[in-house]
């Protein structure tokens, strides 16, 4: 194949790509090894660190805010901060791979990453462990589409559906057991090893990084060829959308700080696709989105960040605010979707390598859909097994729609501009999920003071279903009006109907993800026939 490219650009000297572009070509790039994929493994695993942190975290934030004395209003920012260093840094990937190369790169980003973390372990206060949090965050994303990119840089087309499967596990296992081992650690140790776990495993990712992976050369001279003016613009823009998407669902979208934050996000992020699009040498290129299925595929890799992130936040919630679970629980009963997608990873591999692209894509995300829709009819009192089935179609749902997507959106890119496709690609996931999380909260606020209004009707007019719903006497209800009630039973009252209203916004809330990923599959007739099969084998 790479000589058939070779031979391609000398017939076409009008698409010629540099001869930096043909020596990366004609390099041994898809010699694999024993050694290969002991690299490959490793990055996959400092990828799982990246991505769980952010999961052990959140499960822990109480005891942080304890531990460090800090204000409620603040708590926040423990996670934020680290989400806005790592959406401005995914999409700088192709950039810091041309300059460092894929190993230099992550090997710098996972040295940042170990680091820093020792750093928040260390932390006696909040503005100690933000700083630390930002660059944790920044170095953590730049783990993520350097893996992803590593699969067509290192593996030839017949061993890209395993590797891909290896890194998408990782990926994905992190949400589900994050909760989990956040819980565990803070309850066995303390919080600061939520952080300090990091450390060991970092230092041996590195050391088997270096020694193992050589995909390409760096080329430093790139490093201020580039349009760094572009880089603030682009920083300002993804910071204040990050903070806008969390804020504005409680302060109100018409908020007056919200409505700058979303003016100083339009401008900068305006700025910044001009100048890519402008600058002889962009800090980002965006012409990759002039490739079709490219395009289509980061539509899909956005879908599927709302309906990943808008599961794992909100059946945690259900669990543990109406059903009172403890993290750890919350964590177990989460692992039905883990273990199905354990199961499913080499089943998905195996039907990669034998059906269309866009099949794939169109089973996975309707099955995915069923399981989000499915979850929109749950009651205070939903049991375990009234959760499993659908956490089981969404287990097997998660690998068919990564493989698909990955292997439609980035298969036909050469591999000089794998690393920046693959930044924009999971920079799309990212983005997916902290809209998708800001779109479902506003359905949880705006929905709810409905149906309180509905519920305190029908309960005043003596609805025997709706108390039973609820949680009250359905023998004190006869379908029939009911007068004033005195100020005891109304405080006994309250707290169960607060308790269904957020029953049925979180119902309304699974519905509306699942109508999204579903709204989603009407793109499966724009994508074209890869030119090339992921697999490598013929297309059928």
């Amino acid at each position: 194949m790479i000589l058939r490219r070779a031979a391609a650009a000398a017939a076409h000297p009008g698409n010629q790509a540099p001869l930096s572009d043909l020596a990366e070509l004609a390099a041994p790039a898809f010699r694999v090894t024993a050694k290969t994929w002991t690299g490959f493994i490793a990055m996959s695993v400092g990828m799982f660190l990246a991505i769980l942190d952010i999961q052990i975290v959140a499960s822990s934030l109480p005891d942080i805010q304890v531990g460090l004395r800090i204000d409620f209003d603040d708590l926040s920012w423990v996670q934020t901060a680290y989400l806005m260093a790592e959406v401005v840094a995914i999409p700088l990937t192709g950039w810091l791979t041309r300059v460092m190369s894929t190993r230099g790169a992550f090997i710098a980003g996972m040295v940042g990453f170990t680091l820093a973390s020792a750093a928040c372990g260390l932390s006696s206060g909040f503005w100690t462990l933000i700083p630390a949090r930002v660059i944790q965050g920044f170095c953590g994303g730049l783990l993520i589409p350097l893996v992803f990119s590593a699969v067509f840089l290192i593996f030839p087309p017949v061993l890209r559906a395993r590797a891909t499967v290896i890194c998408g596990l990782l990926a994905m296992l992190a949400p589900t057991l994050g909760p989990t081992a956040g819980g565990f650690i803070t309850d066995t140790l303390s919080w600061h090893w939520l952080f300090f776990i990091n450390v060991i495993p970092g230092i041996i990712v590195i050391v088997l990084v270096a020694g193992a992976v050589t995909v390409d050369q760096p080329n430093w001279r790139a490093f201020g060829s580039v349009d760094l003016l572009a880089l603030p613009f682009l920083a300002v823009s993804l910071g204040s959308l990050q903070v806008l998407l969390q804020e504005a669902p409680h302060r109100g979208w018409g908020d007056p700080g919200m409505l700058s934050l979303a003016a100083l996000c339009l401008f900068g992020g305006g700025t910044a696709i001009w100048r890519s699009l402008t600058h002889p040498q962009p800090l980002i290129d965006l012409t990759a989105f002039r490739q079709r299925n490219f395009a289509l595929g980061c539509c899909f890799s956005f879908v599927l960040g709302v309906a990943l992130y808008g599961a794992t936040y909100l059946l945690p919630v259900f669990l543990g605010v109406v059903q009172y679970y403890e993290a750890f629980d919350i964590g177990l009963i989460m692992m039905v979707t883990g273990a199905t997608q354990l199961m499913m990873a080499p089943v998905s591999a195996f039907l990669q390598k034998r059906f269309d692209a866009r099949l794939m894509i169109g089973i996975g995300f309707a099955l995915f859909a069923v399981g989000l829709i499915t979850n929109g009819f749950m009651t205070y009192d939903t049991t375990f097994w009234g959760l499993f089935w659908q956490q089981v179609a969404r287990g097997a749902a998660i690998m068919p729609c990564i493989l698909a997507s990955t292997a439609l959106a980035m298969n036909d890119f050469e591999p000089a501009r794998v690393p920046n496709a693959s930044g924009l690609f999971n920079l799309m996931r990212n983005l997916g999920g902290a809209i998708g999380l800001a779109l479902i909260d506003t359905v949880i606020e705006r929905r709810a003071p409905g149906h309180v209004e509905t519920i305190v009707e029908r309960l005043k007019a003596g609805d025997p279903l709706m108390a039973i719903f609820v949680g009250l006497d359905p023998a004190r209800f006869h379908n029939t009006p009911i007068g004033n009630v005195d100020e005891a039973t109304r405080k006994a009252v309250e707290p169960l109907v607060r308790r269904a209203v957020l029953v049925w916004s979180l119902d309304d809330a699974w519905i509306f993800a699942g109508a999204l990923v579903l709204l989603a599959l009407l793109l499966l007739p724009l994508l074209h026939r890869p030119t090339r099969s992921a697999s490598g084998g013929p297309l059928s």
